[in-house]
């Protein structure tokens, strides 16, 4: 659906009531009675659970599936599934750093890519649509190892560099693709870089993500940043990339890291995916929402969201409670 996005984002910061965009899919592929590895391999099962979502929901825009393994199964990676939880890397695609200059970019034909594709390009018919990527930061260390990559930045830092620009290429590769879909942006989900320092995070990924916000975002497409590793740390780090908006996850409060958001740009976040919205009752995700609602009553650019990705087993209780709370918070 065509929409001018900067617009968009300026209406949501001018509006009195505040908009709620949870990242959550995983409720929609228990409803229509589906699993998790039909709808992360099965772009019409998945674009079926957002349809589902949207129809139930009272969400500014739907969110693809958060998966964190789709870029680097198509770099050749090898992905465990399951049934009920999210895929997984299996096992180091890198075994040293000569294999970082012998790895190649793949295409957009590898792997799991088109599946998500058609999903993407369902869905954009039909409402406002966050596509979902992953940031390079976080992809090199899925091929790499989350462990060795740590030390690889301080001992090899030109390996680690160009591991990075390969990451990097193919993301954008994918992210323009997406954006063909029709997609109205995505959120590049990059949480490993908040196991970085602020000047760290400065070096090994905000660099990367800005090539790609420089040349996808426009008024019709935005990015949207995800770092739930961020603790408050390298909000600075994450502004610098030039995104249209920031996601943070539950480890950091909201009311101090917004203070390093542009006041023209969103912040969205930030209630617990897993002690609340799965594991929490109805009153304590309601009352968890309220506070954090009234928490944010000044600043006109939040956005409420869930921390991360609301994981498979949400009870619906739950969402309808989140729902309800800021509906009566807005009406007040």
């Amino acid at each position: 659906m065509t929409i001018n996005m900067t617009q968009w984002v300026a209406d949501i910061i001018r509006q009195r009531k505040v908009a709620a965009i949870p990242v959550m899919t995983h409720p929609g592929i228990e409803l229509n009675g589906h699993t998790v590895r039909q709808a992360v391999t099965d772009g019409n099962i998945h674009y079926e659970a957002l349809r589902t979502l949207a129809k139930q929901f009272p969400s500014a825009a739907a969110c693809t599936i958060m998966d964190l393994t789709t870029e680097a199964e198509a770099f050749g990676a090898q992905i465990a599934f399951s049934d009920d939880a999210v895929p997984a890397v299996a096992n180091r695609l890198l075994p040293d750093v000569k294999s970082i200059y012998d790895l190649q970019v793949p295409s957009l034909t590898a792997g799991r890519i088109p599946q998500y594709l058609k999903a993407n390009l369902l869905a954009a018919q039909k409402g406002i649509v966050f596509s979902g990527c992953i940031g390079p930061f976080s992809l090199a260390g899925r091929l790499y190892d989350m462990s060795d990559i740590m030390v690889l930045i301080y001992e090899h830092p030109d390996a680690a560099h160009v591991l990075l620009d390969k990451c990097t290429q193919f993301i954008l590769k994918y992210c323009e693709a997406l954006k063909l879909t029709g997609a109205n942006g995505v959120l590049m989900a990059e949480p490993a870089a908040g196991l970085l320092s602020n000047d760290d995070c400065l070096t090994f990924s905000s660099p990367y993500v800005k090539h790609i916000v420089d040349h996808l975002q426009d008024d019709h497409f935005i990015v949207v940043l995800h770092n739930c590793g961020n603790q408050g740390h390298c909000t600075r780090a994450m502004v610098a990339t030039g995104a249209a908006a920031y996601h943070f996850g539950n480890k950091c409060q909201m009311e101090e890291v917004i203070r390093d958001v542009p006041p023209t740009a969103l912040a969205m976040g930030n209630l617990d995916p897993v002690s609340l919205f799965k594991d929490g009752t109805p009153e304590q995700m309601r009352k968890a929402t309220i506070d954090l609602l009234d928490k944010m009553r000044t600043y006109p650019n939040f956005v409420l969201s869930s921390g991360c990705d609301t994981p498979p087993h949400t009870p619906i209780e739950n969402i309808n409670a989140f729902f309800e709370a800021i509906n009566e918070w807005n009406n007040q």
